[in-house]
């Protein structure tokens, strides 16, 4: 049985992967700090054979006993939320945290896979957003922590597969959807959606004409795993292209949840990008990957999940014990 290790495991996407390795038959090690991550993610895989869980920290020294086959690098904040209000532990966890996990890949001899991010194009002069445009990013702004830590981490990345030979993957992430997302994570199909639930109106940040394309969770963790199974060493966008603008995207939200709230306008975030939408070609050509699930489907599952569980979510947070799984 081969064995991956899987940062970040207790997170959105870091869940969705553990269960898709799990039913390729890979014994998989997950691995969260749970700054922002929740084991109720994960808690259905407690009682695996196949599946062990460590709270520990990347930033520190990192050692897993016993063979890897491959690592995936997906422990980080990703909502603007929690980057802003977590900086150092936001850049710390792109560089130190990534340097550990590649001298771990060299000693063990295993493939790593590190989620990078559609951030790391900033404000793009370029449209779309293919993987040869190299980004308009304010290093100094409230974002450049994100954003520079996941242009960092690719860098560290390439010079350890030049360097070293090691063998390396990097994923291009562009703006994901689905169950797990946290409801009040400040990304705007969980920040529309717990509005919605709440019976609040809908808030935009600025005219509402800044473009966004989602891609349903599913559809983003197929690309991953074909992309570490792959031979391609380079960056490689992951994406939906279907662009929509924050605007139109709110009323579909409203006809989704049936309600009838309003929608109001507050100031734009500071260097909050006006444009987003993945040149996927390389995704097509190398992976034969592309999306499958269309927004209104996806939107529908992921409005469901929030449903039924925005009041579960919190007893679980509050009142489970989940100590018995946890490895120091």
């Amino acid at each position: 049985m081969k064995r991956v290790l899987i940062t970040g495991a207790a997170g959105f996407l870091g869940s969705h992967l553990c269960d898709r390795f799990i039913k390729e038959g890979f014994h998989v090690i997950g691995m969260d700090n749970l700054i922002t991550g929740n084991l109720s993610n994960i808690e259905h895989l407690f009682k695996l054979e196949q599946f062990e869980f460590h709270h520990h920290d990347v930033t520190t020294f990192v050692h897993v006993p016993g063979e890897l086959d491959y690592i995936l690098h997906f422990a980080s904040p990703a909502s603007p939320i929690d980057y802003l209000k977590i900086p150092i532990q936001t850049l710390k966890v792109g560089s130190l945290g990534t340097h550990n996990l590649l001298g771990l890949a060299k000693v063990k001899n295993a493939r790593i896979l590190i989620a990078s991010t559609s951030e790391v194009y900033g404000d793009p002069l370029v449209h779309p957003q293919d993987e040869n445009y190299y980004g308009n990013v304010n290093t100094i702004g409230p974002r450049g922590v994100y954003d520079e830590a996941k242009r960092f981490q690719e860098s560290i990345t390439m010079a350890y597969h030049r360097f070293h030979g090691l063998e390396t993957r990097i994923v291009r992430i562009f703006n994901t959807y689905g169950p797990r997302m946290r409801l009040n994570d400040g990304r705007v199909i969980p920040a529309f959606m717990g509005q919605a639930l709440r019976g609040e109106d809908l808030t935009i940040f600025g005219d509402g004409l800044q473009t966004r394309s989602f891609c349903y969770v599913d559809d983003q963790v197929e690309g991953i795993y074909r992309l570490l199974l792959s031979d391609y060493a380079l960056p490689v966008n992951i994406g939906n292209p279907d662009e929509i603008t924050i605007k139109d995207f709110a009323e579909e939200i409203i006809k989704l949840t049936g309600t009838d709230q309003k929608v109001i306008y507050q100031d734009l975030p500071v260097d909050d990008p006006m444009q987003r939408k993945p040149d996927i070609s390389k995704a097509i050509e190398l992976l034969d990957w592309e999306a499958k699930v269309d927004r209104k489907e996806g939107m529908r599952k992921t409005f469901e999940y929030f449903k039924s569980l925005s009041q579960e979510q919190l007893y679980k947070s509050e009142h489970k014990d989940f100590s018995k799984h946890i490895r120091k």
